[in-house]
Parts: structure tokens; C-alpha cells; sequence
């Protein structure tokens, strides 16, 4: 069975950290796994609540790709 923390796996979690080590040998522990799912899934979450805002606000039923490509600057930015 898979190991997950906050809905991710920690093996995503941990392919995630490593796109951005210079250096392949650094190590992830447990804490920093589960850290950064629990921020991943808050994350997430956000952009599916400011996602259907969106698409509420154009009035529409139901939540596309294009609602959450309009939110995700909000959320990347600097």
C-alpha cells in the first residue's frame, strides 16, 4: 500500500523537493515530506475554492480548466 500524507504520495512529494536540489544526493526526513503535503493540499484546495468563485462569477454550473488557469497567478506570484 502506498504511504500518503495529506492526499499526495510521499513519493510525489519527494519527486517535487528534488526538482529543485543542485545537488542529488540531498536527503528529505519524514517531517519535510509531510510538511510540504500538508502545504500542497492546502494549496490545492485554494485553487479549487478561488476556481469555482470563478466560475461562479461567470455564472457558469460547473468548474473547467480555464477557471483554475485564471486563478493559478494569484497563486504563484512573488
Amino acid at each position: 500500500m502506498e504511504e500518503r500524507d495529506g492526499g499526495f504520495r510521499k513519493e510525489t512529494v519527494d519527486r517535487l523537493l528534488r526538482l529543485h536540489f543542485r545537488d542529488d544526493k540531498t536527503r528529505v526526513n519524514g517531517d519535510a515530506l509531510r510538511l510540504t503535503a500538508e502545504l500542497l493540499k492546502v494549496f490545492v484546495r485554494e485553487a479549487a475554492a478561488r476556481a469555482a468563485r470563478q466560475a461562479q462569477a461567470e455564472d457558469v454550473e460547473k468548474v473547467n480548466i480555464e477557471h483554475v488557469e485564471k486563478v493559478l497567478p494569484q497563486l504563484v506570484r512573488n
